[in-house]
């Protein structure tokens, strides 16, 4: 009897390890509407939705997890249990055969929203790519034209606490800067320019999304603070203001006008972004490119970023850090190239997806 009961248990364990070893459909999260309903979705194939906390309660065996009341929520519990559910709701969609259940929906008939509603905190990194830092020392006629572009000026120190240069490290010091998660809108949502301004641009980005809190990270171990990978367009007001005061710099109007944040569609987990300073990128305004690169080109990657902004303050789950964006913005083209109303910008990252949106005139 004792025999029996071993192999039986030393098959439990290896149809667990199976189960365990087999591979995880690659699956994409975002925030869905539908009939005034807002559920967080699981999307496969980039093609339908699965509403996670519907599919739960239906599959069996069930599970004693509680389900998220939204992404952050997700975000947060995530390796507490909600990623083994979600698993095993994707294999049990891909396993089902006839009729398609009802949890289960186009992409096309669902409203997709801001996949986090709404980060407590959006960072964004200014000029963080070589190229992008030339085009814009080019078009200011600045003194970093004068430079490699991405390197330090001499003399430059570090931020004690912050950023503590390396004897060997050539690079400028990182920059971020604060922008207002009230700007966030989804995919197919639209720019509105605002009242009175006329030099609207673009910046397609990379968005890193924190996965727990993070305070006083070192990037070496910052990885373990990513959640997933998403898209930020960050559209940038390059009117001024106005006057000479801080030397006519004001980064709350350069960045933070509503609808100035279109963020998505999805949230792409870690464990299927291989790397994620290798992903091409490409921009398009009304169907013409205008960016194109890779996210190798950053000067400072997206774990150092995690350093260095965990280091200024404690970041939290769902909250957004946008790394940069490559060359071929509006302002730097000759002549500049400004939004209007009836344009459409799409930003793409390899494997991450594509984020789409009109741009309207003024809402007066």
């Amino acid at each position: 009897m004792k025999r029996v009961i071993a192999l039986l248990f030393g098959s439990a364990i290896v149809s667990t390890l199976l189960v365990q070893a087999q591979a995880v459909t690659p699956f994409k999260l975002g925030t869905f509407q539908t009939q005034a309903r807002t559920f967080v979705g699981i999307v496969l194939r980039d093609s339908f939705v699965v509403d996670f906390a519907a599919a739960s309660r239906a599959i069996t065996p069930a599970s004693n997890v509680a389900l998220p009341f939204d992404m952050k929520d997700l975000i947060a519990r995530y390796d507490s249990g909600l990623r083994d559910r979600i698993i095993q709701v994707v294999r049990s969609v891909d396993a089902q055969t006839g009729a398609r259940r009802a949890y289960v929906y186009d992409l096309a008939a669902l409203k997709t929203m801001p996949p986090i509603m709404y980060p407590t905190t959006m960072l964004n990194v200014a000029v963080n790519y070589t190229e992008h830092g030339a085009e814009m020392a080019a078009r200011d006629g600045s003194r970093a034209a004068e430079t490699p572009q991405g390197s330090a000026l001499p003399g430059t120190k570090s931020a004690p606490g912050i950023w503590e240069r390396k004897s060997n490290d050539t690079r400028w010091n990182p920059y971020m800067f604060l922008k207002s998660p009230t700007a966030v809108i989804a995919n197919g949502e639209s720019i509105q320019l605002p009242v009175g301004r006329t030099e609207i641009d673009w910046e397609c980005e990379l968005g890193v999304v924190i996965a727990r809190r993070a305070s006083h990270i070192p990037a070496a171990s910052a990885k373990d603070y990513i959640f997933g990978y998403t898209i930020e367009n960050d559209v940038s007001d390059r009117g001024g203001r106005g006057d000479t005061r801080f030397s006519g710099s004001d980064w709350l109007i350069g960045k933070s006008h509503d609808t100035f944040a279109p963020m998505g569609p999805f949230i792409v987990p870690r464990e299927f972004v291989a790397n994620p300073q290798k992903l091409s990128i490409k921009v398009l305004l009304n169907g013409k490119p205008f960016q194109e690169g890779t996210s190798a080109d950053m000067i400072h990657d997206v774990y150092e970023q995690v350093e260095y902004a965990s280091n200024i303050m404690t970041l939290r789950p769902g909250d957004v850090i946008a790394t940069g964006t490559p060359p071929g913005v509006g302002s730097a083209k000759k002549p500049p190239v400004y939004f209007k109303a009836g344009d459409s910008l799409s930003c793409t990252y390899e494997g991450i997806g594509t984020l789409g949106n009109p741009v309207i005139s003024p809402v007066q």
